[in-house]
């Protein structure tokens, strides 16, 4: 069965755009077309994107400064660069600024159909192999199957002490030492509050449920796997 994607085809030639967007659609994607860079932006946000079409002759910012923005924002996102630039070292430019894949005009329907599904099929394989929940100390951010998450260093520091301790579970006079402040300054509520917020971060990120569990009497319980990096 064909892969269902989220795709945004960035082409600033009308016709060969909406026949693309249309094409897409037929093949049971979700497919909506912009004319520049600027109106992917303000497309970006309002719909969760798999995967992007760019041609390379756009106005104002072209399509390699474009793929290279968006491959730095969003490791994961595929794309796919449609374009009459035929060079060796054009591709070759393509390639460097984050393409997947580069295809030179014309391109049949059928044929960008078949490079979007085989670039579903290493999309979906790589997710697989990445981790579902992966906190990244250094940069304070929470990387989540639905969306990154912004930390404040407390709560990267009391998320990583979660992920790496026994059974996932800490008491709350060690989550609240690990403030550096005393228990009189730092009070159980307080931690309690700092918990519900990093449950609403882990929410947004994609976890259901409770990711973060009370333990009556005791302290706190980490319920899904955080890799930390």
């Amino acid at each position: 069965m064909a892969t269902r994607l989220n795709i945004v085809v960035v082409e600033d030639h009308d016709a060969l755009r909406e026949v693309t967007v249309e094409a897409l659609c037929g093949l049971g994607h979700h497919a909506v077309g912009v004319d520049c860079a600027e109106a992917l932006d303000d497309e970006i946000g309002t719909l969760p994107i798999d995967l992007l079409v760019i041609d390379l002759n756009l106005p104002g910012e072209d399509g390699i400064s474009l793929a290279r923005r968006l491959r730095a924002a969003q490791p994961e996102i595929g794309i796919i660069m449609v374009t009459a630039r035929n060079q060796i070292n054009e591709k070759l430019s393509g390639y460097d600024s984050g393409a997947d894949l580069y295809l030179t005009k014309p391109t049949s329907v059928e044929e960008l159909g078949a490079a979007i599904q085989a670039l579903a099929r290493r999309m979906k394989c790589h997710q697989q192999e990445r981790p579902a929940f992966l906190l990244n100390l250094g940069a304070l951010f929470l990387q989540g199957p639905q969306d990154r998450v912004s930390l404040s260093a407390h709560e990267a520091a009391m998320l990583s002490v979660l992920a790496r301790a026994p059974g996932h579970r800490l008491e709350s006079w060690q989550l609240i030492e690990l403030s550096g402040k005393a228990e009189t300054d730092f009070s159980k509520s307080t931690l309690e509050v700092r918990i519900v917020r990093l449950r609403k971060k882990l929410i947004q990120a994609g976890a259901v449920d409770q990711p973060i569990k009370a333990v009556r009497g005791q302290g706190y319980q980490l319920c899904i796997k955080v890799t930390v990096a």
